[in-house]
């Protein structure tokens, strides 16, 4: 009996002081993808990923913007995006996220279909003056990003 009580306790102190623990892990979901342009989804959070058009100093042409599905904002942000292709006259949209600001810049076209959109996103922190466009996407090119 004693040396399964003594057994016990070692085991139990190896136990108790091991390096390693395992974390709980969210899985990453990446969801519709056009060209080098794609939406991941870690938990609640949304990262678009798009390809800069800028030329610029910092190398990878990949930039992204971040925000978490509050209220259904990834359905919002889609519907936004979808009701200015029908716009008339076609306007740049302003929003807001957490730390960045993004325009979504309408260009129209004779024909609906080949309307196009950007996104212009520009940093909020007042020491980052950072800001990129995206390739222009049509209307099919969305759906398929958003997985619509």
């Amino acid at each position: 009996m004693k040396r399964i009580i003594t057994v016990a306790i070692l085991f139990f102190s190896f136990a108790s002081f091991a390096q390693i623990k395992v974390l709980e892990t969210v899985p990453v979901e990446k969801l519709g993808k056009v060209n080098n342009n794609y939406i991941q989804k870690i938990g609640d959070e949304y990262t678009v990923y798009y390809t800069s058009i800028q030329n610029d100093d910092e190398g990878s042409a990949l930039r992204k913007f971040t925000f978490k599905n509050v209220n259904n904002d990834y359905a919002s942000l889609y519907s936004i995006i979808m009701n200015g292709f029908t716009a008339n006259p076609l306007y740049d949209i302003k929003l807001e996220l957490p730390n960045n600001y993004i325009w979504l810049h309408y260009t129209g076209s004779v024909i609906p279909e080949k309307a196009t959109v950007q996104f212009m996103v520009s940093s909020k922190e007042a020491t980052s003056a950072t800001s990129s466009v995206s390739e222009p996407f049509v209307k099919d090119q969305i759906n398929k990003l958003f997985q619509k």
